[in-house]
């Protein structure tokens, strides 16, 4: 049986597939849909269910103690491992090849399988880094 899908429910899964290579708060969501008339409780009811179904992730950033979600779903996140900067907080695609001789090495050298949807790496990228 799908899920109904509300007009609330419809806006955030587009405002997350047209950014789903950033991730944001809750409020931050709730700010950006403001106009949505989408109060900060259908944003966090929704993006729970968009966890449970495997559709958005929830990422901490940082020492501190806020989560971010970011939307899996789009094509261009599917199989992918994703890095975030520490700096900019931006979120990249390791392309393929990269993420699969990652995957493989660690399955061949430590005996340790990776979770492509799950896996987030963090560093400092190249804009960031100068």
């Amino acid at each position: 049986m799908s899920k109904y899908i509300t007009k609330q429910r419809k806006n955030l899964i587009d405002f997350l597939s047209a950014h789903s290579d950033e991730s944001f708060s809750a409020k931050q969501i709730s700010l950006e849909l403001s106009e949505d008339n989408i109060s900060i409780s259908a944003v966090y009811r929704n993006l729970s269910e968009l966890e449970a179904e495997g559709k958005v992730r929830r990422v901490s950033q940082g020492n501190g103690r806020e989560i971010y979600y970011q939307y899996t779903d789009s094509d261009c996140c599917k199989g992918c491992l994703h890095l975030i900067c520490n700096k900019c907080k931006k979120t990249y695609h390791m392309n393929t090849k990269d993420a699969d001789i990652l995957i493989y090495t660690l399955a061949q050298n430590q005996h340790f399988q990776i979770d492509r949807k799950s896996t987030v790496l963090y560093g400092i990228c190249a804009a960031c880094h100068i």
